[in-house]
Order: C-alpha cells, then sequence, then structure tokens
C-alpha cells in the first residue's frame, strides 16, 4: 500500500505499522505530567469521557483524544518550544479532519491539574 497517499484527513484507513509501534512505545513511556493528566482522564473519569492516550489518527499520534467528540487534548512542554511552526500545521490538519484540538502546558498540569481538567471538561462542553 502506498501510506503517503492514503493520508487524506478524517478518511479511516489502515495504520501503518509504524505509527502503531511507536504509539505503544510512547504510552509505555509517558512523561509524569502525561502520567498525571491520564489519572483524570482515564476510565471516563472526567464527565463519563473516553479518552484514548498516544492515539493514532493519520500520520500523528496525539496525546489523548476523545473520538466520540472528536476532541484532542495536547500537552506541550520544553520540547514544543523551537516546534511552533510543526505544531501548527499538525494542528490545521487535524482541524481540517474535523478536529478541536486543546493545548495545554506541561507546567500547568503539574500546578494546577484540577484546573486543567475543568478546561477540559468546558472544551468538552461537560459540567462537572
Amino acid at each position: 500500500m502506498n501510506w503517503e497517499n492514503a493520508l487524506m484527513p478524517g478518511k479511516p484507513r489502515p495504520l501503518h505499522p509504524m505509527i502503531r509501534d511507536h504509539a505503544r512505545e510512547l504510552r509505555h513511556n509517558a512523561t509524569p505530567p502525561e502520567q498525571l493528566l491520564w489519572s483524570v482522564l482515564r476510565d471516563r473519569r472526567l464527565g463519563g469521557l473516553k479518552f484514548r492516550r498516544q492515539e493514532p489518527i493519520d500520520q500523528f499520534i496525539v496525546d489523548f483524544c476523545c473520538r466520540e467528540l472528536k476532541l484532542i487534548v495536547e500537552l506541550d512542554g520544553t520540547s514544543h518550544e523551537d516546534k511552533l511552526r510543526q505544531d501548527l500545521e499538525r494542528t490545521a490538519y487535524l482541524q481540517r479532519a474535523g478536529y478541536r484540538v486543546f493545548r495545554v502546558m506541561n507546567s500547568d498540569v503539574r500546578d494546577d491539574l484540577e484546573a486543567v481538567a475543568r478546561g477540559i471538561a468546558r472544551e468538552a462542553g461537560v459540567v462537572l
């Protein structure tokens, strides 16, 4: 299969094995802020919403995704400081595919997890 030509926003397609394996690796090596936020999002703990972590969407792997609402939560830390253009292009691609992208700083997760959870719930239209 020609994987490059298969990438069209929002269209279901087979998952490339390299992307699947990389997503699995990211799940096994979560950063401390990802682990903290996952403790709030897992098992439908936030307003009954089903989130997946390190979820492949086309050629990208997003930090957290609620597919039902097409809501993506991305954590940004120091590794994103020099990748602003890439983040903007990625966000634009995901938005064209119908997703909303909610960005959160790692420091906000560490400093005020409850406020981050409220922000995600508000973005999802959920009253806590």
